[in-house]
C-alpha cells in the first residue's frame, strides 16, 4: 500500500511554500493548551477572581502601549458587561459569559502585528443585517473609542 501522507511543506496554486504554523501560532495553541489543563484541574467552580488575576497577569506582561490599552480596555469592559468574566483565551485576555468567549484583546506584540486587536467572538450578538464587523484594529483609547467599545460590550452581552 502506498504511503498517501504529505509533509508539512505543500506548495498552493500561486507556487508558495506552505509550512504550517508560525511560531506565534504554535505558542498561541500551547498556551490554550495549557488553559483547557488548569481549568480541568480548577474543577468547574473556579474562582471567577482566579480568570480575571490571570488576565491582570498577562496584561502586565505586555509591553507598552499594548499594556497601556489593556489595562484601559479590562476597565472599560469590566464598567460596561459587569457580567463577563475575565479569563484567558489562547494566551490572551478575553471576557466570557456562561463559560463562553464573547470579546478579546490581542496585543499587537502577540502576533507581531502593527495594531493591536479588539475582537469578539460569534456568540456576541451584534448581528446587523448580513454583515457586521466582529474585530477592531486599535492603536489608541481616546474617549471616542471607549464610548464606541462601551457600547458594543453592552450589546454583545445584551
Amino acid at each position: 500500500m502506498n504511503d498517501t501522507r504529505k509533509s508539512a511543506k505543500s506548495t498552493t496554486a500561486t507556487g508558495k511554500t506552505f509550512e504550517g504554523f508560525t511560531d506565534e501560532e504554535r505558542g498561541a495553541m500551547k498556551e490554550r493548551a495549557k488553559e483547557l489543563k488548569a481549568a480541568a484541574r480548577r474543577g468547574p467552580r473556579a474562582d471567577k477572581a482566579d480568570g480575571e488575576s490571570a488576565v491582570l497577569a498577562k496584561i502586565a506582561e505586555m509591553p507598552e502601549p499594548d499594556r497601556a490599552l489593556g489595562e484601559r480596555l479590562h476597565a472599560v469592559i469590566k464598567a460596561s458587561a459587569p457580567a463577563l468574566s475575565p479569563r484567558l483565551w489562547y494566551g490572551m485576555p478575553a471576557y466570557a459569559k456562561d463559560g463562553k468567549v464573547v470579546c478579546f484583546f490581542q496585543s499587537a506584540q502577540k502576533f507581531k502585528t502593527r495594531y493591536a486587536t479588539f475582537g469578539f467572538s460569534d456568540t456576541a450578538k451584534l448581528d446587523e443585517g448580513a454583515l457586521w464587523p466582529v474585530a477592531f484594529a486599535l492603536k489608541e483609547l481616546t474617549a471616542t473609542e471607549e464610548a464606541r467599545i462601551s457600547a458594543l460590550v453592552k450589546k454583545a452581552v445584551s
